[in-house]
């Protein structure tokens, strides 16, 4: 055999080689999901699990916490890095898009003895994307400010980043970013150690992962769940350590031993973060749950004596105290005062029970020691009377005592006796006060805090008679086995006091992000059989602020459909429906009789509020990409963004003799340019502005010889401003930004009009068309060189007869009504009559039509005398059998193609209501033809 052939042969042997190599990767190994559990490291102790996240953004907005968030350095720094990927992508929002709905896991890891780090893992979902990570990387590594290099570790590729003006940190740890692609999943960290570890988990694919005891349980198949939580409790307090001093260990450590781990779903809604989920219990010997297992959960009954100025609360609700002291030591401090005190112990311990609590009480500095009280429950308070009397004989304390109100306190003569009495967890009482309060027992490790305290209870400073803290209390879960209570702000100066020193700095600096949510409960429900296999705690976790907003919400139906939203102060103006991507529900803007603007969210919400100083003039504009609204008061234009903030330079303040009517907003032009806004000022007054304040020549004002048919509308075409102005004497003009008429006009068209134009946009001037209807019952179409294109008779007329077009919502369909005293009669463009209604009083009506496809008409008619909209589908049927309540002179409609459902939007009074029609489910009526 020839050299020649050899070579061939061996060519071709190793191309088949590696197209076999390449078929099995792609049937086998490629095909095979990628378990993003299995790349997180053992020792993370929260990790994160986020999926839609323009929809979590969203939320974090309307929550209010999104302001905040970005005020912390932290993310500032990651604001910074995000604006970089913009500038070297050439676009806006591009990690935003990126991650989408993309399920991106964050965990935390503790890396240090005063620092801890995250770890991200974002799934590659295409080429494109990954063209998009690696195209990134080549322009950072085209920067002369970063440094990137690659290398081999545990057969994974790494990828290193760093910017080459800066310094490492510490070994292991330096500024910039590590990160590899294993089969597009994306794991990266600005800790190297973590990215290595992660790589070292994935030599170990059949070790159990952190997630193994919750590998069933998928939270993101249920509705509106923002994000997932796994939380490591046995690292708990080592993450806590991190910020805290090391003397607090212990006590964080005992109450974190009741679970070992936890996975919880995280919901984001208006004035409230909530987690619920389920934890498995501690085994270990000396935890919390093996000393309270089989013990019944409690409710929160000391509500009635804990004070407003308490900073945290621990309440562990069992059955006998007892259980909480274990087996009793060889040695305890009883043994050295006398043998008969002992017993007296023990009877003692034997009356209290049912629910436990220990409290903190706030402080007016960082430098004073904390109050601190230890509560029992005891259901004979005269017995526990008398025992402490005998063991103040006993031990030799002096009788004496102090009294505020009708309480009285004693000295116990016995040092730690609530750690004798209720177990370790209850010391630092190194010589204990005591007084009863009512069925409760408490202890104060000094006696000014119990004076405090008992102050307040004769005061009726306590949680039963606050109605913010029994709000938060009845979200609560009724019964629990232990609760974790915060007040956020009371405990401020208590967490400065904990905090590491160098910790100190970062907490005042996020004073607000901490504050933001002053209730804080964290609960651990036992399940009814805990000798079950698999048997785990029902845990919430919640995050309140007190509903101090304008506006109560409640469901509208009792099977939960709908919603109401009832405010304090009755509405005045139309709700307004502002489509929110992501979101099942549109938003909603809406002003009450004080002249307030309130933007409810999807979630039924007032997500902000801003009072102004008059009615709305006509509806709101809604600025292109949903960046915002204008909207228009007599005297004044505001601009605002959707998180309620006025925009730069506005207000804008009209001149004194202008009471605006009418707002008209000029479409986006491809060129960046400010927006031309057009305020109608009554009597045929027209002033241009732009949102910059600039005032443009021939507006101020441009002075019509007629009253205005309809607010005009601003156009443009073929790069050219028009302001299309309709009178009601039947003239109609387009002019120009400088104020003159385009040629052609004014025309007239033929009789007096009493309603707008429906717009066809063309290319050209010529090529535009524009529909009216007169009051001789006429269809009109022109264009905008001023010629008449069509003339057509909708209807017959009369002298009391009002002709109006009505367009779609989206300005692309119409019909035509005509009014005859009392009744209303509504026609297609080709005069075919649709439906007809008599009103009994001669009120205002309005007309609306919402066109959402082909047998998705609805057409709404409101009487606002009576203040009733009657809503009527394609057919032509009474939607619900009846009208709606309405006691404003429009409503607003959306419609849900997916679940195909409308939406109506409505004012009755005070309240907001949303009412959800299915399609096919409607109950209706037929109209009269």
């Amino acid at each position: 055999m020839s050299n020649r052939v050899l070579v061939f042969l061996t060519i071709l042997l190793l191309l088949l080689t590696a197209l076999g190599s390449y078929v099995y990767y792609r049937r086998t190994v490629a095909r095979q999901p990628v378990d993003p559990w299995t790349l997180v490291p053992d020792d993370a102790v929260l990790v994160a699990v986020t999926r839609d996240h323009p929809t979590l953004v969203r939320h974090l907005k309307e929550t209010q916490v999104w302001d905040n968030l970005t005020a912390v350095r932290y993310f500032q720094q990651v604001e910074e890095n995000l604006t970089l990927v913009d500038s070297l992508t050439g676009g806006r929002d591009v990690l935003l898009r990126f991650l989408g709905r993309k399920r991106v896991l964050t965990s935390v890891h503790v890396t240090g003895p005063d620092r801890f780090d995250l770890l991200f893992q974002v799934p590659i979902g295409s080429v494109r994307e990954y063209r998009q990570v690696r195209g990134l990387l080549e322009g950072l590594g085209r920067d002369a400010r970063y440094r990137v290099t690659t290398r081999d570790y545990e057969g994974q590729v790494l990828t290193d980043l760093r910017r080459t003006d800066a310094e490492d940190d510490e070994p292991g740890q330096a500024a910039g970013l590590t990160l590899f692609n294993y089969r597009n999943q994306l794991v990266f960290s600005s800790n190297v150690k973590l990215v290595e570890a992660s790589a070292r988990r994935l030599t170990r694919p059949e070790a159990p992962t952190v997630a193994a005891d919750f590998q069933n349980i998928d939270y993101f198949r249920l509705r509106d769940v923002d994000a997932t939580l796994l939380l490591n409790q046995r690292r708990l307090p080592q993450l806590l350590g991190v910020f805290f001093r090391s003397e607090l260990t212990p006590e964080i450590a005992a109450v974190a031993s009741l679970a070992r781990n936890e996975m919880t779903e995280m919901r984001l809604a208006g004035n409230k973060v909530v987690f619920n989920g389920f934890a498995n219990p501690e085994t270990a010997r000396d935890g919390l749950h093996q000393k309270l297992v089989g013990q019944p959960a409690q409710r929160l009954g000391m509500a009635e004596v804990l004070p407003l100025r308490a900073a945290l609360v621990v309440h562990m609700g069992l059955g006998p105290a007892a259980v909480l002291r274990g087996p009793r030591r060889t040695r305890t401090v009883s043994d050295s005062l006398a043998p008969a005190v002992q017993p007296l112990l023990d009877s003692l311990t034997a009356q209290l029970g049912q629910e436990v609590a220990l409290c903190y009480l706030s402080t007016v500095s960082a430098r004073q020691r904390p109050g601190k009280l230890a509560l029992a429950y005891t259901t004979n308070p005269a017995r526990v009377t008398a025992l402490l009397g005998q063991l103040r004989r006993a031990v030799g304390a002096s009788p004496s005592f102090g009294k505020v109100g009708p309480y009285q306190l004693y000295q116990t003569g016995v040092g730690e006796l609530p750690r004798e009495l209720l177990g370790p967890l209850f010391q630092g009482f190194e010589q204990p006060v005591v007084a009863q309060v009512g069925n409760y027992l408490v202890f104060a490790d000094d006696e000014a805090a119990l004076r405090l305290y008992l102050a307040d209870v004769v005061a009726g400073e306590t949680w039963s008679r606050s109605p913010t803290q029994v709000a938060f209390l009845q979200e609560l879960q009724p019964l629990a086995r232990l609760r974790v209570l915060l007040d956020t702000r009371n405990c401020w100066n208590l967490l400065l006091r904990g905090l590491q020193e160098e910790r100190r700095a970062s907490l005042l600096r996020n004073e607000t992000l901490f504050k933001r949510f002053p209730q804080v409960a964290l609960q651990w429900v036992p399940p009814l059989n805990e000798q079950e296999a698999g048997a785990q705690y029902f845990t919430q976790f919640v995050l309140r602020h007190p509903a101090e907003g304008p506006a109560e919400a409640r469901p509208q139906n009792a099977d939960g459909t709908g919603s109401v939203l009832d405010f304090k102060v009755p509405l005045s103006s139309s709700p307004e429906a502002v489509l929110v991507a992501g979101a099942k529900f549109p938003g909603v803007l809406v002003q009450d009789t004080a002249h307030v603007l309130h933007y409810v969210t999807p979630e039924n919400v007032v997500a902000w509020s801003d009072s102004l100083p008059g009615p709305l003039v006509g509806p709101t504009v809604r600025l292109p990409g949903a960046t915002g609204f204008l909207l228009a008061t007599p005297r004044y234009l505001f601009e605002y963004n959707n998180r309620g903030q006025l925009q730069p330079n506005f207000p804008l303040n009209l001149p004194d003799t202008v009471r605006a009517t009418s707002l008209s907003v000029s479409p986006a032009a491809r060129q960046a340019g400010p927006r031309r806004l057009l305020v109608a000022g009554g009597g045929g007054n027209l002033f241009l502005y732009d949102t910059r304040g600039q005032i443009y020549a021939g507006w101020q004002p441009k002075q019509l010889e007629f009253r205005l048919a309809a607010p005009p509308q601003y156009l443009l075409v073929d790069g050219r401003d028009v302001v299309l102005v309709l009178l009601e004497n039947g003239y109609v003009y387009a002019f120009d930004q400088a104020g003159g008429a385009y040629p052609g006009f004014p025309i007239s068209m033929g009789a007096r009009l009493a309603s707008g134009a429906l717009v066809e946009p063309g290319p050209t001037l010529r090529r535009t068309r524009l529909t009216v209807v007169s009051q001789h019952g006429e269809r009109v179409t022109f264009n905008l060189s001023g010629d008449v294109v069509a003339r057509r008779r909708v209807a017959t007329w009369s002298r009391e007869s009002r002709f109006r077009l009505i367009p779609d919502q989206r300005q692309r369909t119409y019909v035509v009504s005509r009014e005859d005293g009392g009744r209303l009669t509504l026609f297609d463009p080709n005069g075919n009559a649709l439906l007809s209604q008599s009103f009994l009083t001669t009120a205002p009506r309005s007309i609306q039509y919402f066109d959402f496809g082909p047998d998705r008409q609805v057409y709404a008619l409101t009487e606002t005398g009576p203040a009733k909209a009657y809503l009527y589908d394609a057919r032509f049927r009474l939607i619900g059998g009846k009208p709606f309540d309405s006691t404003t002179p429009r409503i607003d409609l959306t419609y849900n193609p997916v679940t195909s459902t409308f939406h109506l939007f409505r004012v009755n009074g005070k309240e907001l209501r949303r009412t959800d029609i299915k399609v096919d489910e409607v109950k209706v009526v037929k109209a009269k033809k």
